[in-house]
């Protein structure tokens, strides 16, 4: 397992590779508050993950419904944290930004 500074143990079994060297990895969840956040989530997050995954600097990139349908797994990998901010550069002016922009998220970077 490996440790984030949220004192957090995020499992192998996510799915994301453990980070080495620069790389920059971030685990956690995208925790919706009902009915509409939902339906948020499920009209842009296909388009949001394809386009994530476009990304040069994108090693992995997943977000998947847990047994909660109203919580979201969410694990990336990039390769440097240039790679992380042309991310978050995208992301700032995306659809997914404005249609979640509400929505809490609990994520963190986890260390190699």
């Amino acid at each position: 397992m490996s440790g984030c500074a949220c004192g957090h143990h995020h499992g192998a079994n996510c799915g994301r590779p453990a980070p080495e060297g620069a790389q920059v990895a971030l685990s956690g969840r995208l925790v919706c508050a009902g009915p509409a956040d939902l339906m948020a989530v499920l009209a842009h997050v296909e388009d949001h993950v394809a386009a994530s995954r476009a990304e040069p600097g994108c090693l992995y990139f997943t977000i998947s419904q847990t047994d909660d349908p109203l919580v979201w797994q969410v694990e990336e990998l990039f390769r440097d944290e240039t790679a992380l901010a042309a991310h978050r550069a995208r992301t700032t002016a995306s659809d997914w930004a404005a249609a979640t922009d509400g929505i809490a998220r609990d994520i963190h970077r986890i260390d190699a």
